[in-house]
Order: C-alpha cells, then structure tokens, then sequence
C-alpha cells in the first residue's frame, strides 16, 4: 500500500480524540500547536489534559464515546485501551466520512502519525506505514542529528529573501534559479559561517 504524504492544515477544523491517557496526551500536544478545534472525550483524564481544558485549549466531555460525537469532525484519534472500542470507532468515522486514527492499531486507520523532526517551520515527517514505528524513531533521531537547530534560522532567512525575490521584476525561471541557489548547500554553509563570525 503506498501511502499519500501530506501536511494538513488543521486550524479551526474539529478534531476528536477518544481517550485520555498517556497516549492521548501525547496525540493532543502535537494536535494543540497547530490551533485545532479538540474535543476530548473521556470518563477519565490526565492531569495535563484536565489543565488544557481549564486554560480553554481544548474542551473535555467527562463521559464515554458516542458515535454521535462525530458530527462535524474532520478527524479522529482513537487513543484508548480497548480495541474493541477502536474497531467501533473507525466504523462509524468511515460512515461519517471522517479521517481515523487508532493507536496501535494500523488495520483501523485512515493515516498514521509519523516521526517528526522539527525545526521551526521546517519539519521532515517518517512514516513506515505502521508496518515499524521503531524504524521510524531511529532515523528520526539520525536525522535530528542531521538538521540541527541552525536549519530554523537559517529557514527564517530564506523565507524573507523569498519574498524579496517575489517582489522584483525579473521573470519565473530567473526567481526560480535564484531561489535554488539561495537553498544550496553552499549557501548553508556561508550561512553558517556568517553565524559564527557574529558570536565572536
């Protein structure tokens, strides 16, 4: 099966997580950062998700999973202990037309979460399918080592240089040569050297 590689934008769009653990709090913090409408719905909750609610980042419903809870979602996270539960969950979500995703449990999900690599707006996402999230990590990890923390700066330049370029008069393919060169390793590397030249 391949998978379809994709970096939605989940602002304001209402997101469902089922369960409210460890796991589900793992799932909610990635879900926070991106201004998603969370709902959690749980008899049950951590202290930190319990705080979230508190601070309005999300709101929680004390009680079990309806599939009524559904209705408008764009998608759901099934982060519970019950497969059983799960299987239920991704049934009614493919009948409602919603996005699924159960922890664990690759045979009940629409998309996985993948292992990220964050550096500002950079972010470079591993999936193995499900098939193993070990992998995942490890060249994660590989490549975090890789990407240091300069790529977020060095990202930040970029973009405003991007938008200088947008903002000239010089034809498609010229902005398009330029922008590449701006993006090549050896502008990486002047780049670098022009940090360490301000920290003396």
């Amino acid at each position: 099966m391949i998978l379809f590689p994709a970096f939605l934008k989940l602002e304001g769009r209402r997101c469902l997580v089922v369960g409210a653990g460890a796991i589900a709090e793992e799932k909610i913090q990635g879900l926070l950062a991106t201004g998603a409408a969370i709902t959690v719905v749980a008899p049950q909750a951590t202290r930190q998700i319990r705080d979230w609610a508190k601070s309005g980042k999300l709101k929680w419903e004390q009680r079990e999973y309806s599939s009524n809870d559904l209705a408008g979602s764009f998608m759901v996270v099934a982060a519970t202990s019950s497969t059983a539960l799960h299987a239920e969950i991704h049934s009614h979500a493919k009948r409602e037309g919603v996005l699924c995703n159960t922890v664990d449990d690759p045979e009940h999900c629409d998309f996985y979460y993948g292992a990220v690599v964050r550096r500002g707006a950079l972010q470079i996402a591993i999936s193995t399918a499900g098939l193993s999230p070990a992998l995942a990590q490890r060249i994660r990890k590989q490549f975090q080592r890789e990407f240091g923390e300069e790529y977020e700066r060095w990202l930040e330049e970029l973009g405003k240089e991007r938008e200088e370029l947008f903002a000239q008069p010089i034809s498609a393919v010229q902005r398009r040569q330029l922008l590449h060169r701006l993006a090549s390793e050896s502008a990486f590397e002047k780049f670098l050297r022009r940090r360490k030249q301000k920290k003396k």
